[in-house]
């Protein structure tokens, strides 16, 4: 953390790690000097890793005053994301050194900072204050990650950071979770259903075993998304086709039973508010 005495009060807020599978969510709060630029400030999600770190270094040399603050995995758990992600925004603003007379936070919800402000739709793009806490955000959330890869090298922290990318998800199919996974999502609480999946998921091979949690995956990411029941059989009849090997497999039959009763669920519902809507 950095202080200094300046007139700035803005403060710009934004937060990394809302949206992955493992990990703390992580926020960050600036306050920058009007009279020390920072050229190349943007949202930290469209800069290369290099650049960020070269900005972040920069940023913490020239604000007026910054911070970082997180929230665990068993906060997001017990509390949800997004009331972890408000908790990391007020735990960087109260640990600035600096009482901010207004707060700019990126997105659409304005937490208790202690201070007045706004939130702002992409105001990571457009505010240079908030770019600034996205980048800080951003690194320490990435350098967070790496440091856990050493301790969980199984699951590539290091390259994905613990966001569901096909490479997380195989590995999470094939180990299951460790615990930094956060078990509020769905792709990591299915492991706690013992009766329903864990039990016969560990005994299945692992091409299997994979193949069975990423299916389930799909479906769940599916059902979420569903709003016309036409557009959503012909979804289920591609994961039919595209994941044959699993519908047809005896060892899998209980995963398959839980995808089939999720399918009619949804159909179930949508065909409700087809009926509401005519």
């Amino acid at each position: 953390m950095k202080t200094g005495v300046h007139k700035v009060m803005v403060c710009g807020v934004d937060e990394a790690g809302r949206g992955p599978l493992a990990g703390p969510v992580y926020a960050a709060a600036v306050i920058l000097d009007k009279q020390r630029r920072i050229n190349g400030l943007a949202d930290s999600k469209v800069l290369p890793a290099e650049r960020r770190e070269v900005l972040a270094a920069r940023i913490k040399e020239r604000a007026v005053a910054w911070a970082v603050a997180s929230a665990s995995v068993e906060e997001i758990d017990r509390i949800n994301i997004f009331h972890a992600s408000m908790l990391a925004m007020r735990r960087a603003v109260q640990r600035l050194g600096v009482q901010p007379g207004e707060a700019w936070v990126d997105g659409n919800h304005f937490p208790d900072l202690g201070c007045k402000g706004r939130a702002i739709v992409d105001g990571d793009a457009l505010h240079p204050v908030i770019s600034a806490a996205s980048i800080l955000a951003k690194t320490a959330r990435d350098a967070e990650m790496r440091a856990l890869h050493e301790r969980y090298p199984h699951y590539g922290f290091h390259k994905h950071k613990g966001y569901a990318t096909s490479e997380h998800l195989d590995a999470l199919g094939r180990q299951g979770p460790c615990e930094i996974h956060r078990r509020s999502f769905y792709a990591v609480g299915v492991f706690f259903q013992r009766d329903l999946f864990a039990e016969s998921w560990g005994a299945m091979a692992e091409t299997l075993r994979i193949r069975s949690y990423r299916l389930y995956c799909e479906a769940r990411k599916l059902a979420s998304a569903a709003s016309r029941l036409a557009d959503f059989d012909q979804q289920v009849r591609r994961l039919k086709r595209e994941y044959a090997d699993v519908f047809t497999s005896t060892d899998a039959s209980s995963h398959v039973e839980l995808v089939d009763t999720l399918f009619r669920t949804t159909r179930t519902e949508l065909r409700a508010a087809a009926r509401r809507a005519s």
